[in-house]
């Protein structure tokens, strides 16, 4: 099953692929037609009643494909409102092409006479809430007509991920839903037809820029509402903490805070003055640090922690005593991700590893690419119960369940730094509502890897970290495609 927003997703990276919204609708329309030539016999009364959207769309390419029926079109609505490009133009083909379909503004207006078939394609997956009017009226004088009722994708009214409807809702008899059934439709006791409309797989499996997501900041919106994020990192290394602060901010954190070893902190506070740096005595950190660390995560959206920290054994008896401690959403980065195995945490915990940072990690060697480096990393993010980000020239993101893979970024992503950028990224969006652990983890390596394209371009064989980031903004907004 899928659910509504996911399906956005994956048509917007069909889109990507090569295959068109427009392509889809035919495939949509095409499979309509033929659920209904299962249904009704030839000559049969078919009455199309679409509302303005891409669901509408879908049955006016659908009444295209069923000459031999009665077949009579109702948009409820003006058409000089119909809301997508493709919609309007197979609109524009049934008037042209002398369907003489009609139009209703007002529900009273309505009139469909003993129909044998009705399909409803008024509202689609996209609509969630109580259906306003007209569409509300509408339903009521369907639902009370004879004729049974074909619902394309998800019964207008009802909430395609839940089931639930909170006003009018068709009573479908039949749905065809396409590419996959969605999580509503089994909270419904009819028969569901799911057709195959051509994406391909590799619209769901890559990560494309239909994962992005909205990425808007709320207009009413104040500082630290788009995310607080903690670094706990430094020590031996000081850039790295900050390259990953500073990425966060560029993907849209409002606030970034770096926690660190005094011995290093007014290095990294001299880096730049977007970085809030707050300091603990000594030259690393220590178990003694971590009840100042967990009270200052309580602060935070989301916490980054390893980068710049080094080996030395307090500072790993810090990391595991600080996961343990904490339950929130955290990314976990260069060496702190070696005592993940050994600890127990109620942490969201976001694994962030390359190649040989994952056998450290107790997991499997890795081939370089194809199914069995994925089924390691799926195997491993189960029996772990982590989300795992293993990077490489195709990022594998894995839960355990699922598994995503990214495939932009670039050789030029090699140079020091990038694995902190990433870390930084994830954390942004992880701070934010709509993006779970997993979608997080594919995003994150989606964005940083096309911010590492949009650099290379400018700067070839002399990429740094901090191109990446300032590329970061670009590669949100689509600037360069896989």
């Amino acid at each position: 099953m899928i659910t509504s927003d996911r399906m956005a997703a994956i048509d917007r990276n069909a889109a990507a692929l090569g295959v068109p919204q427009r392509v889809l609708m035919e495939s949509s329309g095409n499979a309509i037609a033929r659920e209904v030539r299962e249904l009704m016999a030839p000559g049969s009364a078919v009455a199309f009643v679409c509302g303005r959207g891409n669901n509408g769309g879908d049955g006016f390419v659908a009444a295209r494909f069923l000459a031999q029926y009665d077949v009579s079109v109702t948009l409820i609505g003006r058409p000089e409102t119909i809301s997508t490009d493709i919609a309007t133009a197979n609109w524009e083909v049934l008037e042209s092409a002398a369907f003489d379909p009609t139009t209703v503004v007002d529900s009273a207006d309505l009139d469909i006479t003993a129909p044998d078939l009705i399909v409803d394609a008024l509202v689609g997956t996209g609509i969630t809430g109580e259906l306003r009017e007209p569409l509300a009226t509408v339903v009521d004088r369907l639902n009370d007509l004879e004729a049974p009722i074909l619902s394309i994708d998800v019964p207008s009214g009802v909430d395609a991920d839940t089931g639930a409807s909170t006003g009018s809702a068709i009573e479908a008899d039949y749905v065809i839903t396409f590419h996959d059934s969605k999580p509503g439709l089994a909270a419904l006791d009819l028969p569901v037809t799911v057709a195959d409309i051509g994406i391909p797989p590799a619209a769901e499996r890559f990560v494309g820029p239909g994962d992005l997501g909205s990425h808007r900041r709320d207009p009413e919106s104040h500082k630290g509402d788009a995310g607080t994020i903690l670094v706990i990192g430094g020590g031996p290394y000081t850039g790295a903490p900050a390259l990953s602060g500073l990425a966060a901010l560029r993907s849209g954190a409002d606030l970034s805070f770096i926690t660190c070893p005094a011995a290093v902190a007014d290095r990294i506070a001299g880096y730049t003055p977007n970085l809030i740096v707050t300091s603990l005595d000594g030259d690393r950190i220590e178990p003694e640090h971590v009840p100042t660390l967990l009270q200052q995560a309580e602060d935070a959206d989301a916490v980054v922690i390893g980068p710049g920290l080094g080996d030395a054994d307090p500072t790993s008896e810090a990391v595991a005593s600080f996961l343990s401690g904490w339950n929130g959403p955290c990314i976990v980065d260069a060496d702190a991700l070696a005592v993940v195995r050994e600890v127990e945490t109620a942490a969201t915990l976001v694994c962030t590893p390359h190649a040989g940072e994952f056998e450290r990690m107790g997991g499997p060697p890795l081939s370089p690419i194809g199914a069995d480096r994925e089924s390691a990393v799926i195997e491993y993010a189960d029996e772990l119960g982590h989300v795992f980000v293993v990077k490489g020239k195709h990022d594998v993101i894995s839960d355990g369940e699922q598994v995503r893979i990214n495939r932009t970024g670039n050789p030029g992503m090699t140079v020091g730094g990038t694995g902190d950028v990433l870390a930084g990224v994830i954390a942004a969006l992880l701070a934010r509502d709509e993006y779970d652990a997993i979608s997080a983890g594919a995003v994150g390596a989606y964005v940083t890897g096309s911010a590492g394209d949009i650099a290379a371009e400018a700067q070839g064989n002399g990429l740094l970290a901090t191109d990446v980031i300032e590329a970061i903004p670009g590669a949100f907004r689509g600037e360069t495609d896989e």
